[in-house]
């Protein structure tokens, strides 16, 4: 992860802010479990963990050793009371930001995961669906060189009146000379969130966001791709085209085992204007590219987006270049599924650059990407919007 002129590493925390919840996870032993109405099904232990964007993609910053601010709402309740226990845990201070609403509930997710099927979430917003822009004070983004905010599908206040809340905190945000980033979430198609329209609120809030950072199938369904053909890399295209023009200086798209996409706005002065954590705009500027993931024995792949995202922000505040940043990015998304929580597989900066430069092998790509040319010294895919 070394660059040939790299940036000079930014100094300042990273405050992480958004969803927060409590995922319940119960053993289930037998395939097919059903639960229907009368009947009792007997489970194993239950596995209590944080999940959301704030303590997935924090704590991950958190174990790469960079410093972080995590800003979330919770309820005083028991959940609540579990939340800010286990943010401790992985250090003192990691609860300092927290809100604790009175009156209100913690958000949580139980997660029925039988053996041999697909996952189902039943989930409760809490006090996610009142957390709003006066939440994250100036205090708190004081020394900060980059704000990250996840999950706003999940959180009615930010979401409603076409993302106006939102809108005002990255505003307040790149005022104060943060770098702004965002994160998504896949809404219910049939909720009132996934009947939103996406179009408009992305057109709102991306002049203000600079690295917009969604998954490939929350993307499609946002912006109305329902063709239901193969990914590939025209499609990738277009998605990223269609974002560039609503004002993002760059998106990055996850693809979950094909690895992390991203495309930069070719306008030097857009990166320049992108706050404390700034890109070098020569080396960014104007870039398609594609980094594969990396091989691993796969234990679970809880968080492994927010894990991305932490990596790919580390890699901006050290001052990598883009080819690095994602290389860092998916290794520490690998490092996330090599266990079965969300962030126990994290490994400190130093260890994972190490394992990088050890020749870490990595998959295959899966998508067509044709006009795109393999770039085999810093493995990656370079594509046809590519201006380096």
């Amino acid at each position: 992860m070394n660059s040939r002129r790299p940036k000079r590493a930014v100094a300042g925390r990273i405050a992480v802010a958004g969803h927060v919840c409590l995922d319940i996870i119960p053993e289930l032993y037998a395939s097919g479990t059903r639960i229907a109405p009368g009947k009792l099904v007997v489970v194993g232990p239950a596995t209590v963990s944080t999940g959301g964007a704030v303590p997935n993609t924090g704590i991950a910053l958190h174990r790469l050793g960079l410093p972080v601010t995590l800003l979330g709402k919770v309820g005083d309740d028991l959940f609540g009371r579990a939340v800010l226990a286990r943010l401790r845990s992985h250090g003192r201070a990691l609860a300092d930001g927290m809100i604790v609403a009175r009156g209100e509930n913690t958000s949580y997710t139980v997660v029925l995961s039988p053996p041999g099927a697909d996952r189902t979430f039943l989930h409760s917003p809490g006090a996610n669906d009142t957390f709003r822009a006066a939440d994250v004070p100036a205090s708190r983004l004081a020394g900060a060189a980059l704000l990250h905010f996840g999950y706003p599908p999940l959180m009615r206040r930010m979401r409603s009146d076409g993302g106006r809340e939102l809108r005002e905190l990255l505003g307040r945000a790149r005022r104060a000379g943060l770098t702004t980033s965002l994160d998504m979430a896949m809404p219910d198609p049939r909720s009132e969130a996934g009947r939103l329209d996406w179009p408009r609120l992305l057109a709102r809030v991306l002049p203000r966001v600079d690295f917009f950072l969604p998954s490939l199938e929350e993307i499609r369904f946002m912006l109305g791709d329902r063709s239901g053909r193969s990914a590939d890399g025209a499609l990738l295209g277009r998605l990223s085209g269609r974002l560039l023009g609503m004002g993002a200086a760059a998106v990055g798209i996850k693809l979950g085992a094909d690895g992390l996409y991203l495309r930069t706005t070719a306008d030097r002065s857009r990166l320049a204007d992108c706050g404390r954590a700034a890109p070098d705009a020569l080396r960014w500027a104007g870039r398609e590219l594609l980094a594969p993931c990396f091989r691993v024995r796969v234990a679970g792949t809880t968080g492994s987006g927010d894990c991305t995202i932490a990596g790919f922000l580390a890699g901006l505040v050290k001052g990598l270049g883009p080819e690095e940043t994602l290389t860092a990015a998916v290794a520490t998304g690998a490092c996330c599924v090599e266990s079965a929580d969300a962030t126990g597989g994290i490994i400190p900066w130093t260890r994972l650059a190490r394992r990088i430069r050890a020749g870490w092998p990595r998959l295959p790509v899966g998508l067509s990407l044709p006009g795109w040319k393999w770039q085999a010294r810093r493995a990656v895919w370079t594509g046809p919007a590519d201006r380096s």
